[in-house]
């Protein structure tokens, strides 16, 4: 039987575990806090908990050698580490981050070491690669050029659970989600670089009906410049990653960073209220008719959106917010986290969309829409859980199974890989559904 070590217990971790256990693999998982493990394992005779902490380096190495592949669900900040003692072992290795340079820089130490590491096997990243790279591919086979590509994918809540002001509900890293409220934004676009300066991240967004769910708007996922080389499409004029919001997030964070609300800079709240943190924030002071002067300084209607969102967060009450040295990125964030974080009983779900326009020798053109709706199931796995730790699943079964020979450090960009492992998950309904042939007016706008 062979043996699948995974690092981490973390919010995605369930449905991978479950899936090699049903596989008939060994699974052992290792995590600071055991019980997460055992309750993730519920029982299962093949399946094993550790209490393992990334400062046990010795401990690592002992269970990388008594197993045939290890995961690295960890922060990625310790992939690297992970990843060196897999190939001082000659193990394979899975994880669903992003490749960063020290880990490119193994590619030639994996190959002499006979084994694969692959990364961003995951949602986003993952089945974005996968899902344009089928389609790309099918351009450029039929001597096709991409002229135009859009990338977008939002974890969000069910439409039927979208019950606050910012219709968004936290159902993975939180704290990760909002910090994210603070990049930059950088795409090309009709030929030319756009740069947006992490002021202006959630003015002006996009807008899209998706499928079954109704109008989503877009703000810019950081870089997208990157992306045209990792795909092969040098001939694009359009390139751009976003993230899918429903109408009423991006007003709202656009008002928050505004008002300095999710910065990172330290102040002394020592006794302060929340409306005493808006008004020193606003360089006021006073809390005296908060929501006038919020509104005055805003430049916006007192009882436009995202007044509205301040308010049911309680950024204007004078209930004490009990800190003192911190910053407003910690206590918005956790303002946000008490009053919107996603009930056991509700459904999460995952959108994303490949819109591309595409140009052939004859000189005809095509819209080609490539998406994928999944909901999660109450009290079970959420859609996010799901999307993340499946493809990584499945490309740990390929891997030992033979299917995937490939070796050194890889995302799946190629065929080899994202072929057989999106056709393993349509089968458990996780399908990029295709449309082709459609007319340039179905392009973003």
């Amino acid at each position: 039987m062979q043996k699948v070590l995974i690092l981490g217990a973390g919010m995605v971790v369930k449905p991978i575990v479950t899936y090699l256990l049903k596989k008939d693999f060994m699974v052992t998982v290792a995590t600071r806090t055991r019980k997460k493990a055992d309750d993730i394992i519920d029982g299962h005779p093949n399946g094993h908990s550790v209490a393992w902490t990334v400062d046990k380096i010795q401990e690592l190495e002992k269970m990388i050698q008594e197993h045939d592949l290890t995961v690295s669900l960890l922060p990625w900040v310790h992939h690297v580490m992970v990843a060196k003692k897999c190939i001082a072992n000659k193990k394979n290795m899975v994880t669903t981050s992003y490749v960063k340079s020290d880990m490119k820089a193994l590619h030639q130490k994996s190959i002499d070491a006979g084994i694969i590491i692959l990364n961003e096997l995951g949602l986003d990243p993952g089945i974005d690669h996968m899902g344009a790279m089928r389609i790309i591919d099918y351009v450029h086979n039929k001597n096709g050029k991409i002229e135009e590509f859009y990338s977008v994918t939002g974890a969000l809540p069910a439409p039927e659970v979208a019950d606050n002001p910012f219709k968004y509900k936290f159902s993975w890293s939180p704290k990760g989600v909002v910090m994210a409220g603070n990049n930059d934004g950088k795409y090309l676009r009709h030929g030319k670089i756009v740069e947006i300066p992490t002021e202006d991240l959630f003015k002006n967004p996009l807008s899209v009906n998706f499928p079954k769910v109704g109008n989503l708007e877009i703000y810019p996922n950081r870089d997208s410049l990157p992306y045209i080389d990792l795909y092969g499409i040098p001939e694009t004029r359009t390139m751009m990653r976003g993230t899918f919001r429903y109408k009423g997030w991006c007003e709202s964070l656009d008002a928050m960073k505004a008002l300095k609300l999710i910065t990172s800079d330290t102040y002394d709240f020592t006794g302060k209220t929340y409306a005493e943190m808006v008004s020193m924030l606003m360089g006021d002071g006073n809390p005296q008719n908060i929501k006038e002067k919020t509104a005055s300084f805003l430049k916006i209607p007192i009882d436009s959106h995202p007044m509205k969102a301040l308010e049911w967060l309680g950024l204007f009450d004078s209930t004490p917010m009990n800190r003192q040295k911190d910053t407003p990125f910690e206590i918005t964030s956790d303002l946000m986290i008490n009053k919107m974080e996603l009930g056991c009983d509700e459904r999460d779900m995952v959108a994303m969309q490949h819109v591309f326009l595409a140009s052939y020798p004859d000189g005809s053109k095509e819209v080609i829409k490539s998406s994928m709706l999944d909901f999660g199931t109450p009290n079970t796995d959420t859609a996010v859980a799901r999307t993340v730790a499946l493809p990584a699943a499945v490309g740990v079964e390929m891997i030992l199974s033979g299917k995937i020979k490939e070796k050194g450090v890889h995302i799946p960009v190629i065929p080899n890989i994202y072929n057989p492992i999106l056709d393993q998950l349509e089968e458990m309904d996780i399908k990029m559904l295709e449309e082709y042939g459609l007319p340039e007016s179905e392009n973003i706008k």
